[in-house]
C-alpha cells in the first residue's frame, strides 16, 4: 500500500468537517481536489496552516520530535496514533492547551487541562472527547445529538463491507453512552461516503480494507498496526475520560494502560482549563 505524503493525508483526514463547515478555511473543494488528484503544493500546505483546530497539535507533535508539523509520520500520530506521541508529555500537552485557549468551557472534572496532567495525548480523539464541550453534554440532558457528534468526530476504525459508486457500507463499533461512561458498541455497519461529484479521499478502498472514518466519510485505508494504534489510543482516551468523569472503567480500572504497555498514575489530578475549542 503506497503512503500518501503527509499533506496529502492531512486533506484526506481533514477535508470531511471542513466540508460540513466545522473547521478549516473555505476551501473544501480545493481540499477534495488535492486528495483526489493526489497533487501536493504550497497552497495545500497554506491551508492546512488555517485549520485552527487540528495546526496547534501538529505544531506541538512536530516540535517534541524535532519534525516538520507536515511530516506523514507527524500527520499519522494526529489522526491515528504512533510512536511520537510518546514523546509530548502530558505537562506539555497541558501548558499547550493552557496557552491556546482562553473562553472558558465547564466541564467540571472532566477539564481538557487535568486530563492532559493525568496522561493526556495529542491526539484528534483527544480533543474530541476532552476539549469539546459534548462530553460534558452528555449528563446534561438527552444524550443523542451529544453522542452522535462524538461519534461522528472521532476517528473510528472500520472494516469494508461494500463498495457502491460514491457510497460504502463500513462495519465499525459505535460510541456508546451508559451507565454514566463512554464505550464502544458491537459491530454495525454504516452506509459512508466515498466520493462526491467524481473525486474520491481515498481510490483504493475494495470490501475487506481497514479503513478509517471521520464524519462518515472513508479518509484513509489503514494497516493492522494502524488500526491497533488507533484502537489501542482511543481505548486509552475513552478510560481516561470516564475515569475523570467520576465513572470508572469496566472493572475499577483507575490507571489505563499506556499505548506501549505504560502505564499513567490517575489518582491525581490538577489545573482548570478554560477552552475556545474548534471541531476539526
Amino acid at each position: 500500500m503506497n503512503r500518501a505524503s503527509g499533506p496529502l493525508l492531512f486533506a484526506q483526514y481533514a477535508y470531511p468537517p471542513n466540508a460540513l463547515g466545522y473547521c478549516g478555511p473555505e476551501d473544501s473543494d480545493e481540499l477534495l481536489e488535492y486528495a483526489d488528484s493526489a497533487v501536493t503544493d504550497r497552497g495545500l500546505v497554506a491551508i492546512a496552516q488555517r485549520f485552527l483546530g487540528a495546526w496547534p497539535y501538529l505544531s506541538l507533535i512536530a516540535a517534541a520530535n524535532a519534525r516538520d508539523p507536515l511530516d506523514a509520520d507527524v500527520v499519522e500520530a494526529y489522526w491515528v496514533g504512533n510512536r511520537l506521541l510518546d514523546n509530548v508529555p502530558g505537562s506539555l500537552l497541558a501548558a499547550h492547551l493552557t496557552d491556546r485557549f482562553d473562553r472558558p468551557l465547564k466541564h467540571g472534572a472532566a477539564d481538557p487541562v487535568g486530563l492532559a496532567l493525568l496522561g493526556g495525548r495529542p491526539h484528534h480523539n483527544f480533543h474530541v472527547f476532552a476539549v469539546y464541550p459534548w462530553t460534558g453534554l452528555l449528563r446534561a440532558g438527552p444524550a443523542a445529538d451529544p453522542l452522535r457528534v462524538l461519534d461522528s468526530c472521532r476517528i473510528s476504525w472500520g472494516t469494508v463491507v461494500a463498495v457502491d459508486n460514491e457510497a460504502a457500507d463500513v462495519s465499525v463499533r459505535p460510541l456508546r453512552y451508559d451507565n454514566g461512561r463512554l464505550r464502544l458498541g458491537e459491530p454495525a455497519v454504516r452506509r459512508v461516503q466515498s466520493g462526491s461529484r467524481g473525486r474520491q479521499l481515498v481510490h483504493s478502498a475494495q470490501p475487506g480494507d481497514l479503513v478509517a472514518v471521520h464524519w462518515n466519510w472513508i479518509c484513509d485505508v489503514l494497516t493492522r498496526a494502524q488500526v491497533s494504534a488507533l484502537r489501542e489510543t482511543t481505548a486509552y482516551l475513552l478510560t481516561l475520560v470516564n475515569h475523570a468523569l467520576g465513572r470508572p472503567a469496566v472493572g475499577g480500572a483507575l490507571e489505563p494502560a499506556m499505548p506501549g504497555g505504560r502505564r499513567k498514575d490517575l489518582s491525581h489530578s490538577s489545573g482548570t482549563t478554560s477552552s475556545g475549542s474548534t471541531v476539526a
